[in-house]
């Protein structure tokens, strides 16, 4: 199955968290922290500011930091999790 976000959104694949610290201990789900870090997959088209339209400034492949609270989670596959966001709750591009 393939998504195409509409207008100002995103979806994007989130990052994993890692299972074992560097001395090989094994972290419980209620110590591990969310990161809200993804890999954008798809970008929709932008939006309307009067009769121009603005273009989303990521694009597929870039790493970024989102708000906590802003998207809606999705399971497309086992793979992991996907989220579509408005792309104004990106926060940063990770460099």
């Amino acid at each position: 199955m393939s998504l195409k976000p509409l207008g100002n959104r995103v979806i994007l694949k989130v990052k994993k968290e890692e299972e074992k610290v560097v001395g090989g201990i094994v972290l419980p789900e209620t110590a591990k922290t969310n990161q809200n870090e993804g890999e954008i997959i798809a970008v929709g088209t932008g939006k309307y500011h009067g009769e121009i339209l603005v273009p989303i400034p990521v694009q597929v492949g870039d790493k970024v930091i989102y708000k906590e609270y802003s998207s809606s989670s999705i399971d497309l596959d086992e793979e992991g999790t996907y989220v579509i966001m408005d792309a104004d709750d990106i926060l940063a591009i990770k460099e």
